[in-house]
């Protein structure tokens, strides 16, 4: 389920003060570069909202997959958080891969670039393609990718596109059911939460 088109963030984050030790301190801590990597994802969206009735901040997604992957996880991966926090920043902003690999590390910056669709090609091929790779991705790959198609059953429910027939969000669960089937065997906790999302969607569609 995808956002409105937005103008590409051109805003930047402030220069970090202090030397560079201070600065290995930041990239090593992992509160610190959370908060760093959502002040990047709110900035690089800030023109981007949700298609939903609410047309909440893009943003809301991001925090909410963030989310998702730290509870997965138990905390215990802070590439994996950081990367769902980026998912969209390589496929619907102005960032390249090289940006992110300075600023988060080529770890998270390979994580993001393995969930980017290739926006060149038609929608139809690109959700193909989706069902078609995902058990092929790597593991965290895939757990980003459970992640983010659990938070978007989460908005479908709270804040349905306003402009989508009944029809279409059938299609919708269907077509992200087909996904996630692909994304299967990396986190029981995220195939869960995703399967009572799809329960409550459907639910919600009277299905």
């Amino acid at each position: 389920m995808r956002r409105t088109p937005g103008v590409a963030c051109v805003a930047r984050r402030p220069p970090r003060s202090g030397n560079g030790h201070s600065e290995d301190l930041v990239r090593e801590n992992p509160v610190l570069l959370f908060a760093r990597a959502l002040d990047f994802a709110a900035r690089k969206h800030v023109h981007q909202r949700r298609k939903g009735e609410l047309a909440e901040p893009y943003v809301n997604h991001l925090s909410d997959v963030a989310r998702l992957l730290a509870e997965a996880t138990k905390g215990e991966d802070i590439a994996v958080v950081i990367a769902g926090l980026l998912h969209d920043t390589i496929e619907d902003t102005d960032t390249s891969f090289a940006e992110l690999a300075k600023e988060f590390g080529p770890e998270v910056a390979e994580l993001v670039s393995e969930v980017t669709d290739d926006k060149t090609l038609p929608k139809a091929e690109r959700k193909r393609l989706q069902v078609e790779t995902a058990p092929h991705k790597s593991p965290r790959a895939r757990i980003i990718k459970l992640a983010d198609k659990t938070s978007n059953l989460h908005s479908m429910i709270a804040s349905p596109p306003k402009d989508w027939s009944s029809q279409r969000k059938r299609e919708y669960i269907e077509w992200a059911s087909r996904v996630v089937e692909g994304c299967k065997g990396v986190s029981p906790y995220l195939e869960l939460a995703f399967e009572r999302a799809r329960q409550a969607a459907s639910a919600a569609l009277g299905l």
